[in-house]
């Protein structure tokens, strides 16, 4: 949880904090039973972080985004799966090795 926050920090100083926040709501997401409540969160995620022009779009590539949408036709837990790994694989490759070498870890670590 401390590691988390601290990546959220630091991701929010680099104004890309939204990458987090997606991945955190899939996960919570995925831990949903009930089909109403999926589709009450499969509408949230995709208003919040998918749909063109979101409060806080993630960057993905069109062919992701038609695919999540049509996953959200009928929610179920793998919906958001390929464009969680898309932003998973972005935060690895770019942002986590900045995150090693900032002050944010350096504190963490300490």
């Amino acid at each position: 949880p401390d590691g988390l926050a601290s990546f959220r920090n630091f991701l929010r100083s680099e104004f890309s904090e939204e990458n987090a926040e997606f991945w955190v709501a899939c996960e919570d997401y995925k831990k949903t039973k009930s089909p109403v409540k999926m589709a009450e969160k499969a509408k949230k995620i995709y208003e919040e972080f998918i749909q063109t022009e979101a409060p806080k779009e993630v960057n993905i590539d069109h062919f992701t985004k038609a695919v999540t949408m049509k996953n959200l036709v009928e929610p179920s837990p793998t919906s958001f799966d390929m464009a969680q790994k898309r932003i998973f694989a972005l935060m690895e490759k770019d942002s986590l090795p900045r995150f090693v070498r900032s002050e944010f870890y350096h504190e963490l670590i300490k």
